[in-house]
């Protein structure tokens, strides 16, 4: 997949290009530091996906994301931002991106996320914080406020899939975090695990959920 990027901080280029660069199936095609590059680069090297920042000199990153919209359809565009705002992530998102990734999100994850991207899956956007976990049981289970957000949906019947899309993280992320909640639960599987939050209050059941 040949991908473009564009960010006015060459740190932030340098980090997405080495991630995508460890994946076998990415090719960075061009690179930009301000809006202004995009188009023109988008005719000159026919990327299948733009990696744009939200904020760039010249020209931000919605301006671009519409601009490609009208002119070259078939591009798919990813909005990189530091905003975790719900507002501003539907606003990208209603434009037409493919995706939206906050830029504190682990670098790891931006691979998996522009697959699901070019693919037209149902994927929002990574890296928006979780609530807070405020449930005693979880803490002093040890889980953190992510693996008790993932344990909820678990319990709820949810698969591996539907609860990344739901907390906004890849798919590969959610089986990282199944395999420390099973590991502090000493459970196996997600049934155990699901009749631990059931059992230890983690979770309310369903019972309690009718009522």
């Amino acid at each position: 997949m040949r991908v473009l990027i564009a960010d006015d901080h060459p740190l932030i280029l340098a980090g997405i290009r080495t991630a995508l660069e460890q994946a076998d199936d990415f090719e960075v095609v061009a690179e930009a530091n301000n809006g202004a590059q995009v188009l023109p680069l988008v005719s000159q090297t026919q990327p299948d996906i733009c990696l744009l920042d939200m904020r760039m000199p010249e020209m931000d990153g919605l301006t671009a994301l519409d601009r490609i919209r009208k002119r070259h359809p078939d591009v798919k565009v990813v909005i990189l931002s530091v905003s975790t705002d719900p507002e501003v992530i539907q606003d990208v998102l209603n434009r037409g991106a493919s995706a939206y990734i906050v830029k504190s999100v682990n670098p790891v994850d931006i691979p998996s996320a522009l697959r699901q991207a070019i693919n037209g899956s149902v994927f929002n956007a990574i890296g928006v914080p979780e609530t807070r976990a405020t449930d005693d049981a979880a803490k002093a289970a040890g889980l953190t406020d992510r693996e008790t957000s993932i344990l909820k949906a678990l319990a709820r019947g949810l698969s591996n899939d539907a609860i990344g899309k739901e907390l906004w993280v890849a798919e590969q992320t959610v089986k990282f975090h199944l395999t420390n909640i099973y590991r502090k639960l000493g459970v196996s599987n997600r049934t155990e695990a699901t009749r631990y939050a059931y059992e230890h209050g983690l979770v309310d059941s369903p019972d309690r959920d009718h009522h």
